[in-house]
């Protein structure tokens, strides 16, 4: 069980603190995502990265369509490694859906987990007007869904300069869109399907650790009005503004992201 867990996600452990903190990548990404961030954290942290099943240097044949029809299925692989680990009082840290999924665990297993650390997230991408706003109409998913299923390459050059938002550094938009492309075409589009289809708003209420919230600005996937609901929703989340544009601040500006997540653990 512990080499089965460890080896299916691709677990790296690095840096030499006694206190663990965890880096989740979002959907279309792997852990390399977190390459400029995570050496910060080195000499003060217990660094843990992984892979998601279907992502990266993850063992792709334990993917199962069943258990990864919803979010609690990347949350259960999440505290499985948390426990193979025998990790505590970890600090999370999820970009995007890793956002949620980490979130979720937290609800399932409060002990595992000191603070959540949130980079662009979004518990609900449909709008539900006139009470909620997430940025998309469900057209705008379906569309996005069928061209991952016609055109996978142009659903990814197509999507990896909208949500990047750097124009003028094309570099950050190519190496996104390489993620993007070195995906496999069935779980890529199962896992965009279960991401902007999910709805975790309801659980917004159970979460007991104290959150910080990172809202990027001209964040195409995750808009400011997201950020503001989160915050409101739960009880202990601090939200701050970055001023790193784009849904990818880790890649785009790593020094921003760094100092934001090191202030607030300086301060929880």
């Amino acid at each position: 069980m512990t080499v089965d867990v460890l080896v299916r996600n691709n677990v790296n452990v690095l840096g030499t603190g006694s206190q663990t903190i965890m880096f989740a990548h979002g959907f279309g990404c792997d852990q390399d995502m977190w390459r400029h961030i995570v050496p910060a954290f080195f000499e003060q942290y217990r660094v843990v990265l992984f892979d998601y099943v279907g992502s990266g240097e993850s063992q792709i044949n334990y993917y199962d369509a069943l258990k990864y029809n919803d979010l609690h299925g990347y949350a259960q692989d999440v505290l499985e490694i948390m426990e193979v680990l025998e990790l505590r009082d970890v600090i999370f840290v999820g970009h995007s859906v890793s956002s949620m999924i980490g979130m979720l665990a937290s609800i399932q297993a409060p002990h595992f987990f000191k603070n959540i650390v949130m980079l662009g997230p979004s518990p609900r991408y449909l709008n539900d007007l006139p009470h909620y706003y997430g940025g998309f109409e469900r057209r705008d998913i379906d569309e996005l869904l069928e061209m991952m299923q016609l055109n996978f390459i142009g659903w990814a050059s197509y999507l990896a300069p909208i949500v990047m938002q750097n124009p003028e550094r094309k570099h950050l938009t190519e190496e996104l869109e390489k993620s993007f492309c070195s995906r496999d075409p069935h779980i890529a589009r199962q896992f965009a399907e279960v991401t902007f289809l999910s709805d975790s708003r309801i659980e917004l209420d159970l979460v007991s650790v104290p959150t910080l919230i990172l809202q990027c600005s001209d964040d195409s996937i995750a808009p400011v009005e997201v950020g503001d609901y989160l915050h409101s929703h739960l009880k202990n989340s601090r939200l701050t503004q970055m001023n790193a544009r784009g849904h990818y601040p880790h890649l785009s500006e790593p020094g921003e992201t760094i100092r934001l997540i090191k202030d607030y653990l300086a301060s929880a």
